[in-house]
């Protein structure tokens, strides 16, 4: 008996047999792809290769290219590792992918007795990943009552997943093993070891750090790129994390079980309110610096913490002056073309550099200047009116996306600027060997406050979510370890927070859309949180930016 499958690579329909699951189905449409596939959109819901044919389906086979793809590639490779971790050094060894950063992974390995990570240790988990990818090893996958779940990956050491699981509620899970090693992830996983082709493990600080390809140049590791200053703040809210005892989802939801959601919010409000405190300290300190530059990608909640940041200067003495970015484009007509012709603003170029530059230093030496305003109806700039000049205990604040960029103010002399970096650098784990990705957390806070404020659908924020992420790419990732200082936005509670106002915008993505993919693993991550209250929310809370109930003004 045969079904019928709608190949989005082919073009065409194919009449396949009843029982092919899409390893089969793909050799059969004898299909070639040089970096996949890895896995696959099935009627736009992404699948493993083990995912089994019953009934007719659209069909589309992802490589690494696709972050979906990318994904499932990069959750084998950290099974491999994890295995690797316990096959050299037994299962007291404890591994956790714990950081996105550098273009990597870095990773914290707990060796038994103590034993400090360094080279030798490297060279023996990189040399039994090869013999484990060499092995052409299947990844098995596995469907058994909950509680046989628990019960095996505690008596591997593996309390996080124990914990995520029990706080489901789930009657059955899924998971998957390696020869004898089991594992949890969230998705899918490759079919076998051998179709890891490209990875490297280097010493990293006190841990690992493993690359995988770039999915620009899949025969190429991503460039490693130093980031530093982006380490240590992971780090230190990691060290956090750690002394509240809550590092992962599963800890997380066994404390609001507990009671202790308040307790959560609170201590975790108190925390980010003490480092824009110090921060502000530290300005004001600085008798020199006349313009804060903040930038940040979207949805890092930059806006919120410049006007909490304004109000720890207003307390050290300070009379902060916010201006505006978006008054400074240049004239329509003059705005720099994209590769589809189209006007794009977020280049540079679609800043009037010169005029910005010349008005902050006039500024600076005490004098006068008039602000320009941008009529975004007429796409021209015209005079507003508002006349400003610093005195003695001004400073100036300005916000946007190129704000870090040299080019922005470089006629500004340097010791008169602080230059911050903003990002929700999302540090709770779902458990040890699965991260959350940061560039969620941004999306499921957009997504939340263009539908309350701007009367966008998750499917609409979803598709242009690409574009954003290539112009942060573009314009404001590559001058981010420019900053004085790094400030991570993330709460740690704030993605039970955002649970139930994002759920039923997620759940309207029709599942005929090419968004329904990303919507539906949005979806199922938020379900591993349970929903917490927002009443106990300060109203100064940077999370009331994309809630609402803000005290501060926005629009």
């Amino acid at each position: 008996m045969n079904i019928t499958i709608r190949c989005k690579n082919t073009g065409r329909s194919h009449k396949v047999p009843v029982g092919f699951n899409l390893e089969e189905v793909y050799e059969m449409l004898d299909l070639h792809m040089p970096y996949g596939p890895t896995s696959a959109k099935v009627n736009n819901k992404v699948e493993g290769l083990h995912f089994t044919f019953f009934n007719d389906k659209d069909v589309e086979f992802l490589d690494i290219t696709s972050s979906s793809g990318l994904r499932t590639y990069t959750r084998s490779l950290f099974f491999v590792l994890y295995k690797a971790v316990r096959d050299t050094y037994g299962s007291a060894a404890r591994l956790r992918i714990d950081t996105p950063v550098s273009n990597g992974y870095y990773c914290r390995l707990r060796l038994p007795e103590g034993r400090a990570v360094d080279q030798e240790v490297v060279n023996k988990l990189k040399e039994r990943m090869e013999q484990i990818i060499k092995a052409d090893l299947p990844f098995h996958r596995i469907t058994c009552p909950t509680e046989q779940a628990v019960t095996r990956f505690r008596q591997d050491g593996l309390e996080s997943k124990a914990k995520l699981l029990e706080g489901l509620g789930k009657l059955y899970t899924t998971y998957y093993t390696l020869d004898d090693t089991a594992d949890y992830f969230y998705g899918s996983l490759l079919i076998k070891t051998s179709q890891i082709y490209l990875f490297d493990l280097q010493l990293f600080a006190d841990g690992l750090f493993l690359r995988i390809p770039d999915s620009k140049n899949p025969s190429e590791l991503r460039p490693m790129v130093e980031q530093p200053k982006m380490f240590e703040v992971f780090n230190e809210q990691h060290r956090w994390n750690e002394i509240l005892g809550i590092t992962t989802v599963g800890e997380f939801n066994a404390a609001c079980t507990k009671g202790l959601t308040n307790d959560l919010i609170n201590l975790s409000e108190a925390l980010q309110e003490k480092k824009i405190s110090r921060l502000a300290d530290r300005i004001a300190a600085n008798k020199d610096i006349k313009v804060i530059l903040i930038a940040g990608p979207s949805s890092s909640g930059k806006t919120t913490f410049s006007k909490r940041l304004s109000v720890q200067l207003m307390a050290c003495g300070l009379k902060p002056l916010p201006i505006s970015t978006d008054d400074y484009f240049v004239d329509r007509t003059k705005t720099p073309l994209d590769a589809d012709g189209n006007y794009d603003f977020e280049h540079i170029d679609a800043m009037n550099i010169d005029l910005l530059t010349t008005q902050i230093n006039a500024l600076i030496q005490g004098k006068e200047v008039e602000t320009p305003r941008y009529d975004f109806t007429t796409g021209k700039s015209v005079p507003s009116g508002h006349r400003y000049h610093l005195g003695e205990h001004d400073i100036l604040i300005l916000e946007g996306i190129h704000a870090l960029n040299p080019r922005l103010t470089e006629g500004v002399d340097d010791k008169h600027k602080f230059k911050i970096y903003a990002s929700a650098l999302t540090t709770i784990l779902l458990d040890d060997h699965n991260y959350i990705p940061t560039t969620d957390n941004r999306l499921l806070r957009r997504i939340v406050r263009d539908h309350k404020y701007r009367a966008r659908s998750a499917q609409e924020t979803i598709a242009q979510w690409p574009s954003v992420r290539r112009g942060e790419e573009r314009w404001i990732f590559p001058f981010q370890e420019e900053a004085d200082e790094m400030v991570n936005t993330a709460l740690l509670f704030e993605l039970a927070a955002l649970r139930d106002q994002a759920l039923p915008l997620l759940e309207e993505v029709p599942e005929s859309a090419p968004e329904y993919s990303e919507a539906y693993r949005l979806r199922k991550f938020l379900t591993y949180l349970k929903p917490i209250s927002t009443r106990g929310l300060p109203p100064t809370s940077l999370l009331r930016e994309f809630l609402g109930g803000s005290t501060f003004k926005y629009w």
